[in-house]
């Protein structure tokens, strides 16, 4: 049984939202001029005047439709709108050789296919061997000198959860980091997932809106709020691609990019990701519990030892050349053969359902 737990976030729970969120404020008439950063700290949870400092000299704060200095005091009526991440301070980055699969790079951002098993950045257990660790090194390498203090949480606008692959966007400026974390923002950056999950799935393609948030009592969890009553807006749109009778390829859609949704909505829908132990996909969810049966589920997992879940394609207009990207992977080998050893077992029973 789950413990009722604080919200710090298991190795297998890394958060897998988009970073930025967006601030809006409107000065009053009486307001006395005030530095912007003293402003915003009393007004944003969890913001510090280090991460608003970033923000400003990055351009993610916009007074009136401009970016502003540092030093700046609001004024009555002023509009002020902030894009950032005020999650916790990050532990810092330590330059640190780990193996890349770089797969496009400019000097304005970096596309990078990640593996299952890697974590983006560093945090509680995780002190080494992430991805920013290795952009950290790489980097290093590249530009003789960077310093420290342009090395942690460098460029990272979303993030996927360790035991997903597939591909992600790194800004390598601040011009990239704002314009991009703005497409995240506005939910203009095209992603599709390819998800194999428990069941027969009734409709051919739909839509899940429900809202995602850290679940009521065990604090390690995400949940569906339906109703939203809890959690922040999110929308998956899904298709089928292949039926297997006790399982279903299906493609995924984030419309928006909550921790966890995927994962999330598709266990709302009663159709966990296979093999997902932190949401109920690593037991049979549905078919007979013969020995042959049990032993080929058993089979697959082994195979397949995590969530079936890979992030396939990325589109976004590049940051300066204002170019639509578009870059698309191939499922890596664990999915690729699980699908696969599916594909022919339903072939043998006749595709039961």
């Amino acid at each position: 049984m789950l413990e009722d737990v604080n919200d710090k976030l298991p190795d297998n729970a890394e958060s897998g939202d988009d970073l930025y969120e967006r601030f809006n404020f409107k000065i009053d008439k009486g307001q006395d001029p005030l530095r912007i950063d003293k402003y915003l700290m009393a007004r944003i949870e969890r913001a510090t005047r280090n991460k608003l400092q970033q923000a400003i000299n990055a351009g993610l704060v916009l007074v009136n439709g401009k970016a502003i200095r540092p030093n700046y005091k609001v004024k009555p009526d002023d509009e002020i709108i902030v894009y950032s991440d005020m999650s916790p301070e990050e532990t810092d980055v330590v330059p640190e050789e780990v193996p890349l699969n770089i797969v496009f790079e400019d000097d304005q951002l970096m596309i990078i296919n990640k593996p299952a098993g890697m974590v983006v950045h560093p945090g509680s257990g995780n002190y080494s061997g992430t991805l920013l660790n290795g952009v950290a090194w790489y980097l290093q390498k590249q530009h003789p000198g960077l310093d420290e203090e342009t090395l942690p949480r460098f460029g990272l606008v979303h993030r996927i959860d360790k035991n997903t692959s597939g591909l992600l966007v790194l800004a390598k400026t601040d011009t990239a980091m704002r314009v991009l974390a703005k497409q995240f923002f506005d939910h203009t950056v095209k992603r599709q997932y390819r998800a194999l999950v428990w069941g027969d799935l009734k409709e051919d393609s739909g839509t899940i809106i429900a809202h995602v948030g850290r679940h009521q009592r065990f604090r390690k969890l995400f949940e569906a709020y339906p109703d939203g009553e809890h959690g922040k807006e999110a929308i998956t749109h899904y298709r089928v691609l292949e039926r297997f009778g006790y399982v279903t390829l299906v493609e995924c859609i984030l419309e928006t990019g909550r921790t966890h949704q995927i994962r999330v909505h598709m266990k709302y829908l009663g159709h966990p990701l296979f093999n997902d132990d932190f949401y109920g996909g690593d037991k049979i969810v549905k078919g007979t519990v013969y020995a042959r049966y049990k032993q080929f589920v058993d089979n697959c997992f082994t195979l397949c030892p995590r969530q079936a879940l890979h992030a396939k394609t990325l589109g976004f207009i590049h940051p300066t050349d204002n170019k639509e990207m578009y870059f698309d992977s191939e499922l890596p080998d664990d999915m690729a053969q699980v699908i696969e050893k599916w594909r022919n077992y339903s072939a043998s029973v006749g595709n039961v359902k």
